[in-house]
């Protein structure tokens, strides 16, 4: 079996991390917070140390595919893990239109039409990926990584080209906003930096797992905090003020450095990168509430498809719907796609607080390991704080989670109870039934 070497390791957690958030986050966290947005991209790449740190840990004591849902059931049972479960796979519906309207804006940079085109581009994305998965089709683990690799190449020639034409000037005022303003971008910006946890799932597949997963994990750390904040920086410096107005910054910066016709080349690379991500998107959602149908953590009917081999289309045509219905609300509703974003950072962040949570449960104390677990605990819980009221979903998901545990708990509980004859009557008597399995994404 193919193990994987210290530079593969380290291409697959940079790519897992650096989403396609990347092509609209500039401008959305610009558009919160102006200038001191700089200040949040700092805040989120210093919080991906403890964060990293912790996940690889973890990664090399307990490597197991079932990554964090894992480590939250040894710490603390199958309720939590049902949790994450269900934050995972309600995430993406939300996220999806999100992911599909960062390309459509790029899209409607190249040809115009604004926010109309946006959706319909988004609407189409979503059913390009719905159709593609539900005939099987995947894409391969190599293209994947090549998408990764054409998104890195895309925001360095971006971040050069443009920098002869940056201006400190463009940094004043620094916070319109006012500085309030920096946590709520920081919150934003979750959703370009979630993706350390997937690093876990790797360890076992790994060479030497206790050597090379912790030294991926820091060039991965390096890599995208440069990229991050290249682009970031790149984007005030040179776009100015209208960062925060421009839905395809990338599309701008290169038309900037490079000149000529670059939009319509840049709209088809994100494109492309939006159509790989939201098919990993998809295709690991619907397999995930395959698996909590076969598992009881969702509705029997969930788990169509969920053997080897097998096709979810059930759980996928439940993601499809309720993804068209988060577009839909977007549309009518006029709201743009921050709040999709923040919408799908409540449930990123929340998997956050009960993964640091298990860890400083379950590695050694005194060690640096468990103190980086203190740390991203407790920045975790701050930007759960920050996501106000859009938390309200990720409440209303994990009080459905507890709900169905609790509702399946009791059906599991009255068919473990038998009745005994005895000389008067009938008694009841209780026989212990296994505890119920959670299951969380693999």
């Amino acid at each position: 079996m193919h193990k994987l070497t210290l530079p593969q390791g380290a291409a697959l957690t940079t790519g897992a991390v650096l989403g396609t958030g990347v092509i609209a986050l500039p401008a959305l966290a610009a558009q919160t917070a102006g200038p001191a947005s700089l200040l949040a991209w700092l805040l989120l790449i210093a919080l991906s140390i403890p964060l990293a740190a912790t996940f690889a840990a973890l990664g090399v004591r307990y490597p197991d595919s079932g990554g964090v849902a894992t480590y939250v059931r040894t710490a603390f049972g199958a309720r939590a893990a049902t949790v994450v479960g269900w934050c995972f796979f309600f995430a993406v519906p939300v996220g999806a239109p999100a992911a599909a309207m960062f390309g459509g804006g790029y899209v409607a940079a190249a040809f115009g039409g604004g926010m109309t085109t946006t959706l319909l581009t988004a609407a189409a994305l979503i059913a390009i990926v719905t159709a593609a998965n539900a005939g099987g089709l995947r894409v391969s683990g190599r293209l994947q990584l090549g998408l990764a690799g054409l998104l890195v190449v895309l925001l360095l020639t971006a971040t050069l080209a443009a920098l002869p034409h940056a201006r400190l000037d463009n940094l004043t005022p620094f916070a319109p906003h006012g500085w309030f303003a920096i946590g709520p971008a920081a919150a934003l910006l979750v959703w370009g930096f979630a993706g350390w946890e997937a690093v876990t799932s790797l360890a076992g597949d790994y060479r030497r797992p206790e050597r090379d997963l912790p030294r991926a994990t820091a060039i991965a750390l390096v890599l995208v905090g440069l990229l991050y904040f290249g682009v970031a920086a790149a984007s005030l410096l040179v776009l100015g003020p209208a960062t925060g107005s421009t839905e395809a910054p990338l599309a701008e910066l290169l038309a900037i450095g490079i000149g000529g016709e670059v939009r319509v080349l840049t709209a088809i690379a994100a494109l492309l990168m939006t159509l790989g991500a939201m098919n990993a998107y998809f295709a690991g959602a619907a397999k995930l509430g395959a698996a909590l149908g076969r598992d009881g953590a969702l509705p029997a009917w969930f788990a169509r498809g969920s053997q080897t081999g097998g096709v979810p289309r059930t759980s996928l045509a439940v993601v499809c719907g309720l993804a068209s219905l988060a577009l839909a609300a977007v549309a009518v509703a006029g709201v743009g796609v921050r709040p999709a974003v923040l919408l799908t950072t409540g449930s990123f962040v929340l998997v956050y607080v009960l993964g640091t949570a298990a860890a400083i449960r379950l590695l050694p104390r005194r060690t640096w390991s468990h103190r980086a677990a203190v740390v991203g605990f407790l920045a975790v819980v701050a930007l759960l704080v920050l996501t106000g009221w859009y938390v309200l979903w990720t409440l209303i998901v994990v009080a459905g989670a507890l709900g169905w545990d609790y509702r399946r708990r009791r059906a599991i509980g009255r068919r473990c109870t038998v009745r005994l004859p005895t000389q008067a009557s009938t008694a009841t008597t209780a026989i212990t039934c296994p505890e119920p399995t959670g299951v969380g994404p693999s």
